[in-house]
């Protein structure tokens, strides 16, 4: 049996990685984790019975605290129990929580010689050098997650050693594709959560509208497949079919099709590299007819610019992204502000920090509590609101 914590149990990818442990019967879960959904964990409690459970929300901790007083499952809270529950004695970590709260627990794991199944983002984006740096000592997997980079990562197996000319990151173009800016600026919340192709989570349904999704996916690949940014190209395929491609130094290109489901890309990393069965839908290229590719637009969709600046950039610059773009992004799903001041925030806050050229992990979070302090005193909590 394969033991597996899960970090971020009760969203998107967690709920889907228990639908890949229920289909394969070999895995033992050890630890689960989330932040407040109590309801939910009570179930996946009760049907996987992991030895420990992690809701950040103190609250939220004490009231599956009392749900589980029949079950010998412990549960604790905050950021030592997300630790806690990295370091849970698991063969491999999933990471799906959102935000840079993954860090801590990701190095956690790591330093407890875990393999770590990658679906956060933002860790790679803020702490690269950090993480990758512990998993060369370690001597762990870094196993990505993300449809794109799974697809990137199955694009380079049996090609170890052949120098790797760019990446092409695939990008649906989200709901608003061909939309202007000024059309931009009477967005709501429910539009923008509209995803024409993938079922996500609220914040990353967002990042996908304004394109900042696509963004930290770039500097999250820079790191596991190490290729500058400059190397990795964006190129907007609304069907969501081809999932990203890797072009080598002869000129041929690798592609990685499937249909839209993320189960693919989390079975691949807790088996790897094992392809076993999954059920589901398969890609048809007779009724799918054609593959369409365009250029994003930067202009319009300025937060992917701004990402490219900040990977560009390096040091701390891209946690000023990540953490501006986090503060811009909650706040408009509370609807204090409009979808454009989501880049015009990352902009701010961008032009007004001094970058740290080599951020220790307290540079790093020190640098994110920067963001927030900057950014509540350029926009008061509730004064901008529409």
């Amino acid at each position: 049996m394969k033991k597996l914590s899960i970090l971020g149990s009760t969203g998107s990818i967690g709920t889907q990685t228990l639908e890949v442990v229920r289909a394969n019967k070999d895995i033992e879960i050890t630890a689960l984790a989330a932040f407040s959904d109590v309801d939910r964990m009570e179930e996946q409690a009760r049907e996987f019975l992991p030895g420990l459970i992690c809701m950040y929300d103190s609250d939220a901790a004490g009231a599956l605290r009392s749900r589980l007083a029949d079950t010998d499952i412990c549960v604790v809270s905050g950021m030592d129990g997300l630790v806690a529950a990295a370091q849970s004695g698991a063969d491999i970590v999933l990471t799906a929580v959102v935000g840079m709260v993954g860090i801590l627990p990701t190095l956690a794991a790591i330093e407890a010689g875990a393999d770590i199944a990658l679906a956060n983002k933002e860790t790679l984006v803020t702490a690269g050098h950090l993480v990758t740096a512990a998993v060369r000592e370690k001597g762990v997997r870094l196993l990505p997650v993300d449809s794109e980079h799974s697809a990137i990562f199955q694009c380079i197996q049996g090609n170890k050693g052949n120098e790797i000319d760019r990446i092409l990151l695939t990008c649906s173009g989200g709901p608003f594709r061909g939309k202007t800016r000024a059309e931009l600026e009477n967005v709501t919340v429910e539009d923008a959560l509209r995803h024409p192709s993938w079922n996500m989570g609220k914040k990353i349904t967002v990042d996908c509208a304004t394109l900042a999704n696509k963004g930290l996916e770039v500097m999250e690949a820079g790191w596991l497949f190490d290729v500058p940014v400059d190397r990795v190209q964006v190129v907007v395929h609304p069907g969501s079919y081809i999932h990203s491609m890797v072009q080598y130094a002869d000129g041929a290109v690798m592609a990685q099709l499937g249909t839209p489901d993320m189960k693919l890309p989390i079975q691949y990393a807790l088996y790897y590299p094992e392809r076993r069965y999954l059920a589901g839908e398969r890609l048809d290229l007779i009724k799918v007819g054609r593959l369409e590719f365009f250029e994003p637009d930067t202009e319009t969709f300025s937060a992917l610019a701004l990402a490219l600046e900040a990977g560009r950039t390096g040091g701390s610059m891209p946690t000023v992204f990540n953490a501006a773009n986090e503060w811009a992004v909650a706040r408009f799903l509370k609807h204090r502000i409009g979808f454009t001041d989501i880049a015009e925030s990352i902009a701010k806050a961008m032009s007004a920090h001094r970058t740290i050229p080599d951020p220790s992990l307290e540079d790093i979070l020190g640098t994110e509590q920067w963001v927030y302090h900057y950014l509540n005193s350029y926009i008061p909590d509730g004064k901008e609101s529409r």
